[in-house]
């Protein structure tokens, strides 16, 4: 059975979102990108905070582009990832039983990740390489 090891949640401020996950519950902060530390209720499109529970890697993120279909004001949780051996194998699975490809052109210095949606339009990645902050990673 595989495990999720990266959820994906969208916020018009991922700092300050990140800042109360930290306080609440003790997440570590892995890194930021397109925030102001002086002010982290002020972020640019793309931007995020990247955040671990020690198992796996939580990605706050406000979206450059409407990879939902949902527009660029949706906010919660906007996909999940699992980590996968044969990512070659699992996209030929995938699209066997009907799963779509989605675009996904990662920002510099993010993830490779491989996109599709799922039922009911549930976005998800697959990826040969673990998160940043996943347990073994």
């Amino acid at each position: 059975m595989l495990r999720i090891r990266h959820i994906a949640m969208a916020s018009d401020h991922p700092g300050k979102a990140a800042d109360f996950y930290k306080e609440a519950f003790g997440f570590r902060e892995l890194r930021r990108f397109g925030i102001d530390p002086a002010n982290p209720d002020v972020a640019k499109r793309p931007s995020g905070v990247f955040l671990t529970d020690g198992e796996m890697n939580i990605a706050i993120l406000k979206f450059n582009d409407d990879q939902l279909g949902k527009g660029l004001d949706f906010l919660g949780i906007h996909h999940f990832g699992v980590h996968v051996e044969d990512t070659e194998a699992w996209m030929k699975k995938l699209e066997a039983m009907g799963a779509e490809r989605v675009p996904y052109d990662p920002p510099p210095g993010g993830h490779a990740e491989i996109k599709y949606r799922g039922p009911d339009g549930v976005v998800f990645d697959i990826a040969g390489q673990l998160w940043e902050g996943c347990e073994g990673a």
